[in-house]
């Protein structure tokens, strides 16, 4: 019997076909020949006793001029799927917590949803690495600015990020003598009432911020490198660093043994790390990026990977 396959997603259409990660994923997908499927976060509802969605059929090719095709939707139950991929994008505002409500139904239900709905609600990409203090650098989370202060003063050089963001937005590297570090603060934590993560400022970032992906709690064996524009300091590709693949250091391997069991035993199937130097700095749960840059800097097949997992998931509770 075929495989049922829903993918909830930002919108197709805008999609950067060259790295896009989840249509790396329909496509490895559509090669096992599964039947596969396109949702928006508005097209799962709830209705009369039974979570609905709205359910495209789709087929995906790389032609970057024309990299979807939609057949006409069709309403019916979400249990008439095996498998639901979760992969809308931060921030994680009320109605993606909604969504998460709809897609534990869902798992009730019968369907393999990843990365599992109630983890994906409770661990911030951000807040995560504070499972992990051995991992990660001086970190100070807090809204109050007389504690920024300090922390800065103590540390000299942070960097200033908010929780819910992405793709290295509004981050800041602040400086215990940078004359506009009272207007940033005001700034970034909304004049007190927003919580935000300070991080001692890591000089390895200059070689590069790591994305280490993790598949079932298990690392890939290779990172890609992120490194910052000359006139910046964040590594992330959305702000226009370059990138490289390199196998893991010992330490990047440390750090995923640290992390892996976490990950496997709340259900994040597939994931991603960012590792500066010798530290963790975050933990990319919600739509994981970097597979088609890593595919092609190694040969490799990370979509395939992870459907793989998915299947083995699928068999074992078919058999018990």
């Amino acid at each position: 019997m075929s495989t049922h396959l829903a993918i909830i997603m930002d919108n197709i259409r805008t999609i950067h076909v060259e790295k896009d990660s989840s249509l790396r994923l329909l496509l490895a997908a559509q090669n096992k020949k599964w039947h596969i499927y396109y949702m928006e976060p508005s097209d799962i509802f709830y209705d009369n006793g039974l979570v609905m969605g709205r359910i495209t059929p789709i087929q995906v090719t790389l032609n970057a001029q024309n990299w979807y095709h939609l057949s006409s939707p069709i309403i019916q139950p979400i249990q008439s799927l095996d498998v639901i991929l979760m992969r809308q994008e931060p921030p994680c505002h009320s109605e993606y917590i909604y969504t998460t409500y709809l897609l534990e139904l869902a798992e009730k239900a019968g369907v393999f949803v990843f990365n599992k709905p109630s983890s994906l609600r409770n661990f911030n990409e951000k807040f995560f690495i504070t499972a992990f203090p051995k991992c990660i650098p001086a970190t100070l989370i807090t809204r109050r600015i007389e504690q920024l202060n300090a922390f800065i003063d103590q540390e000299k050089k942070v960097v200033l990020k908010p929780l819910d963001g992405m793709g290295g937005r509004s981050i800041f590297r602040v400086t215990h003598d940078d004359l506009n570090r009272s207007v940033i603060l005001e700034q970034i934590t909304q004049y007190g009432t927003q919580t935000i993560m300070a991080q001692r400022f890591i000089p390895e970032i200059q070689a590069g911020d790591k994305r280490v992906l993790m598949i079932n709690g298990q690392a890939l064996p290779y990172a890609l490198v992120r490194k910052p524009k000359a006139n910046d300091f964040r590594g992330n590709l959305a702000a226009g660093s370059s990138h490289s693949g390199q196998p893991l250091s010992q330490k990047d391997q440390w750090i995923a043994k640290q992390v892996g069991p976490t990950l496997k035993k709340q259900g994040l199937l597939f994931v991603g790390l960012d590792i500066i130097g010798d530290y963790l700095t975050e933990i990319n749960i919600t739509s994981p990026t970097c597979i088609a840059e890593l595919d092609q800097a190694f040969h490799l097949d990370i979509a395939t990977l992870v459907l793989d997992k998915i299947e083995q998931s699928i068999q074992k509770t078919s058999s018990s």
